[in-house]
């Protein structure tokens, strides 16, 4: 394979699809490329999510990811009516089971008020009740934005609506990128496992692999990506009723994750999860998934030891919850209390990509980085299915705009 593109995208998760999408929409002229290494696209962080849509309550005011986690929802609901990708805005609690709980929630309110989450509300036990009769909490914020959705078929429409808008638009599967090299200023060298492309603009929306694609000129060894598994389990079918739609804790300002919930998958059944650990293979899935390469990566860089030592308590609990089946169930009992052990049954796992710094600091935004005609996405955290729109179109304006795209 030799090709030519004006604008080439790299990774074929929801970001570079939805990064690509944009693009064709402000240059119907110019020839893009999709570039993704798997046999088909969204098989990693999209494909592997809870699929839930979420609201933007969680997230601080101001931030790139209040702003674009909002509009990205209202688009991506619009963009799933236009093009029936299934969907539901079903809603969810957001539930405190204990008084030590209430200050949180109101500050999680508070953050909701704040980012224009539309039709939120504060609701007591009794109305907990009405939504989810099995759970049981004091007080609960109802979320009636929050909903589910397939976001790998909306990742496949946004590339196949790229793919039509220009006849010379490609998606390129099973080809991985080994190297980039920018020779002079015209145009960029991508060396794949299938052969070579020449791009006059690269974005690259790697994921997993962000850090190493940048490489450390990028990075200059102060940000690292760090994966971190998610186990699941699932409601057996005589279970399910326990369940309506979607039921979480109140977050633990302290953990960097939301902890484990109760959601309705848009394709039926109820999954439980996930839990949080740090995997010794980005893209393994499985809970002995081992790589060389990965691991030592991982331990080289301070700020991972780092974050563990912050952490190490709800460290130690997450692996609990990764081996013992009993341990899970304790936690998920404190909002369904009459789960049993025989209701739940192991399910899939995914690893999400925390990009970490030097000192051990979850980076908690959006972080992009220009390098002549190259934009990497170094950081897309959580919510960037969700906000997988908003943010090819950020990603888009940025690279238009660093990049000099004319």
């Amino acid at each position: 394979m030799n090709e030519r593109a004006d604008i080439t995208v790299i990774g074929g998760g929801i970001i570079g699809c939805a990064t690509a999408y944009k693009l064709s929409q402000y240059f119907p002229n110019k020839k893009i490329l999709l570039v993704e290494k798997e046999s088909q696209l969204a098989v990693h962080q999209t494909g592997r999510n809870s699929g839930v849509i979420h609201s933007g309550i969680y997230y601080k005011p101001g931030s790139y990811k209040a702003k674009n986690c909002v509009a990205g929802r209202r688009e991506l609901v619009a963009f799933a009516k236009e093009h029936h990708i299934p969907h539901d805005v079903c809603g969810k609690v957001i539930v405190a089971t204990h008084s030590s709980e209430l200050e949180q929630l109101n500050k999680v309110f508070q953050n909701g008020i704040a980012n224009d989450v539309e039709g939120i509300e504060i609701i007591d036990g009794k109305k907990i009740k009405a939504i989810e009769p099995c759970c049981e909490g004091i007080q609960a914020i109802w979320v009636p934005a929050t909903g589910i959705v397939d976001f790998s078929a909306a990742a496949r429409k946004m590339a196949e609506l790229m793919e039509k808008r220009n006849e010379q638009n490609r998606i390129l599967l099973n080809t991985e990128t080994k190297r980039i090299f920018q020779e002079g200023e015209e145009e960029v060298k991508i060396l794949t496992n299938t052969g070579e492309i020449r791009s006059q603009y690269v974005i690259i929306c790697a994921g997993l692999q962000a850090d190493r694609l940048a490489g450390k000129h990028i990075t200059q060894n102060k940000v690292s990506i760090v994966g971190f598994r998610g186990d699941y389990y699932d409601l057996t079918p005589e279970a399910q009723h326990k369940v309506r739609n979607l039921i979480y804790p109140v977050p633990n300002p302290q953990f960097p994750f939301l902890g484990v919930h109760f959601t309705r998958m848009i394709h039926g059944g109820i999954e439980c999860g996930p839990n949080a650990v740090f995997v010794f293979k980005r893209e393994g899935y499985s809970r002995t998934s081992f790589d060389w390469k990965d691991t030592i990566e991982a331990f080289s860089f301070k700020g991972t030891w780092r974050f563990f030592l912050k952490h190490w308590r709800f460290g130690v609990d997450e692996y609990r919850g990764a081996f013992s089946k009993k341990f899970f169930l304790r936690r998920l009992q404190k909002l369904i209390p009459s789960l049993t052990m025989n209701e739940i049954i192991p399910s899939r796992c995914g690893v999400r990509a925390m990009a970490l710094d030097e000192n051990g600091n979850m980076l908690d935004d959006f972080k992009m980085a220009a390098d002549r005609r190259v934009l990497h996405v170094l950081n897309s955290p959580s919510p960037a299915a969700t906000a997988g729109l908003a943010y090819g179109n950020e990603i888009a304006l940025r690279a238009i705009e660093d990049l000099k795209i004319q």
